[in-house]
């Protein structure tokens, strides 16, 4: 009988040996590098052919973008690309509750409660109290901290729909991303359509906004920040290439159909003081794995080492 495990093991480090060898190579002297003797546009192309070489060495299509706040140099790959949401959507959702609070439209401590037939999984915050419900800013809190389903799902319904937080991402400059189900159903786009989408760079530019202070009120941009360092679920994604000093948050999300796998990850980085490094990355893999996929979660923590590594030359 097959080891299961051991076969995926075995793949894995494999996939891995192979990543590690064609990156390693793209950075010392397998070849000439622009990056030494060219300017800016070079750098930007240079990275982005190394997140092209992640992608070919994992199998399936890689969305990136990574954006230096301090002095807006950017690169990517496929960051013009649509990708699902997946759980992701709740770092804005979050801060739309925070937003709207600001301008009145809403109090933050209205108590909204719901009932056993809206329990999904994945909600430990609404189980726990399903009888005394929460207000609008603890479910925001949760459906960030905790990825609570439950609570995106009361929230959104409380708020306008899954169209009002499309219209909050218009009203902050980003015209490309949407949301048009709620959960489960906004996990996997349906072929042939936009559904429940962004692209990397929309992605990047929208948490760019809310973590910068250009959305949020200092109190909220810092409350939105604490949040996204509370976030357990993407250590092993782009956040495990950060510094262990550098302040740093995420949202992750993870959607899983019959014939595509979406693994994401949006996060911030900066030692304290310092404008953050954005950092979104988005993996389809050719092969699916489940409950979950070391390699695909490594690709994005490997997004996360080139972005570090870029700050070097930028």
């Amino acid at each position: 009988m097959i080891d299961v495990h051991l076969e995926t093991k075995r793949t894995y480090l494999t996939r891995r040996t192979l990543l590690s060898g064609i990156v390693l190579c793209t950075l010392s002297s397998c070849g000439p590098r622009a990056l030494d003797r060219t300017g800016t546009t070079d750098i930007n192309r240079s990275f982005g052919e190394e997140l092209r070489l992640v992608e070919l060495a994992a199998n399936g299509r890689l969305g990136a973008y990574v954006l230096n706040t301090e002095n807006g140099q950017s690169f990517g790959w496929r960051e013009g690309e649509r990708f699902a949401h997946a759980s992701s959507f709740k770092l804005s959702l979050a801060a739309m509750v925070l937003e709207l609070g600001e301008r009145g439209t809403i109090d933050p401590g209205e108590i909204l409660r719901w009932t056993e037939a809206d329990m999904m999984w994945v909600s430990p915050v609404t189980r726990a109290n399903i009888t005394s419900g929460l207000s609008m800013r603890e479910l925001a809190r949760a459906t960030l901290v905790t990825s609570d389903n439950t609570a995106a799902n009361v929230l959104l319904r409380r708020l306008g729909g899954p169209e009002a937080l499309t219209a909050f991402w218009r009203s902050i400059g980003d015209q490309i991303s949407r949301l048009d189900r709620y959960e489960p159903d906004l996990n996997v786009i349906p072929p042939g359509t936009i559904l429940d989408s962004t692209t990397p760079m929309a992605m990047g530019n929208t948490v760019a906004r809310l973590v910068t202070g250009k959305v949020l009120s200092t109190e909220n941009t810092a409350t939105l920040r604490g949040w996204m360092t509370q976030v357990r679920t993407g250590m092993d994604r782009i956040r495990a290439a950060f510094p262990d000093n550098w302040v740093a948050g995420d949202k992750t999300g993870t959607g899983v159909g019959d014939d595509v796998h979406t693994y994401v990850d949006i996060a911030f980085g900066a030692p304290a003081n310092r404008l953050p490094l954005i950092v979104t990355a988005y993996f389809e893999p050719a092969n699916l794995v489940e409950p979950m996929d070391p390699v695909s979660v490594n690709v994005l923590a490997d997004v996360g080492r080139l972005a570090v590594r870029s700050i070097a030359h930028s």
